[in-house]
């Protein structure tokens, strides 16, 4: 008995918990700066994909948008047959308004070569140009001795031809990112049912009925949202075209263009476009122009009180108070891309709230109990 207390006296105390999870403080600050790396090396990372994770998000957008008139002609033809048309009928319209564009422009810059000399002995020898040579002469003649002397300076030029081959740059680089929106466009679109499967596998299988069901109601507000907008632009453009041609607009083709893109743009697109073929409006008369000004004021309250609730309630049934908060919200993070985006991200977070988190507050009956 007593060498069994004796034992006992000298066995060792059992190690705590505190001892057997002590921190070594080494040990958790290089832990923390290598996480701190490593989200740096991740953002860094997501910073250089910027321009290609905007790519995919936008044909994903398109795609999505495209998918119920796929759907639609899907009903006769096989899928692929359908994605065919879609996507050629959507090069079809980007070919025509390019071609629509070029020609104008090209003409318009050829006759402003031709007519500059005339214009310019035009304007020398009108009269309010030699009261105003006759005030402040030598003040011209010095901005014209600095213009000169500014061009004559080879430096000065290589700044110019510099500047020349950056527009040249992004304009190349802008055609090649429609290419590959457009070629992304093409495989999301032959492949969306399965990127759904590929997407719902990440979910537990006793959640993937419902996880599918959320995604077909959110990629179905997203394609009426993309087909209501661009039924609105529509609109705008041909009674752009109708309006424009009666009146004698300069260009009418290319003004209806015009404001068939900028209806595109939420809220403050149809007012850009307004404004715009305004001002070109000018180069006929200022009569054209306050005419022009005048159509498309009445317009605009059209649209926005008739045309736009009967389009867009079917479409995507969003509060208005919330369609204007995403869309300066979103202009105001991602520019144009992110005003197009919001309204739809809009109404997917409303559908998401309202089958799944409601739901989920509508079991709560019992309040929890008290630990």
């Amino acid at each position: 008995m007593k060498k069994q207390q004796k034992q006992d006296a000298v066995a060792p105390a059992p190690r705590t918990a505190v001892g057997a999870h002590r921190i070594r403080p080494f040990s958790f600050g290089l832990v923390g700066a290598l996480g701190v790396l490593v989200a740096l090396l991740i953002g860094a990372v997501v910073g250089q994909l910027s321009t290609v994770l905007v790519y995919i998000g936008l044909a994903l957008f398109l795609a999505l948008g495209l998918d119920p008139i796929v759907s639609f002609i899907e009903r006769k033809l096989p899928r692929g047959a359908a994605v065919t048309i879609v996507v050629a009928a959507v090069i079809i319209v980007f070919a025509g308004i390019i071609l629509a564009i070029v020609p104008v422009l090209v003409e318009q810059i050829s006759h402003l070569v031709k007519t500059l000399p005339t214009t310019v002995d035009d304007i020398t020898r009108s009269g309010w140009y030699k009261d105003v040579t006759r005030q402040y002469g030598d003040s011209i003649q010095q901005g014209l001795d600095g213009i000169l002397n500014f061009l004559k300076d080879p430096g000065n030029l290589a700044t110019i031809g510099g500047g020349l081959i950056a527009v040249g740059a992004g304009i190349a680089g802008g055609v090649t990112g429609v290419t590959i929106v457009l070629i992304l466009t093409l495989y999301f679109m032959a492949s969306l049912r399965s990127i759904k499967g590929i997407a719902a596998r990440f979910v537990p299988a006793y959640r993937r009925e419902r996880f599918s069901e959320l995604v077909e109601d959110v990629s179905g507000a997203v394609g009426r949202y993309v087909i209501g907008q661009a039924g609105l632009a529509l609109i705008n453009g041909v009674l752009s075209l109708i309006f424009l041609t009666i009146i004698g607009a300069p260009m009418p083709a290319l003004l209806a263009l015009i404001a068939f893109l900028g209806s595109l743009i939420p809220l403050v697109g149809t007012l850009i476009g307004a404004v715009v073929n305004s001002l070109i409006c000018l180069i006929a008369s200022p009569l054209t122009a306050l005419v022009a000004f005048i159509y498309y004021l009445v317009y605009m309250q059209v649209e926005a009180y008739i045309i736009s609730p009967r389009i867009m309630n079917k479409a995507v049934s969003v509060p208005g108070a919330i369609v204007v908060i995403a869309a300066v919200g979103g202009g105001t993070i991602g520019g144009i891309l992110g005003a197009l985006v919001a309204i739809p991200v809009a109404a997917s977070a409303i559908i998401i709230i309202q089958k799944v988190v409601f739901p989920a507050q509508d079991e709560k009956v019992v309040p929890p109990a008290e630990g």
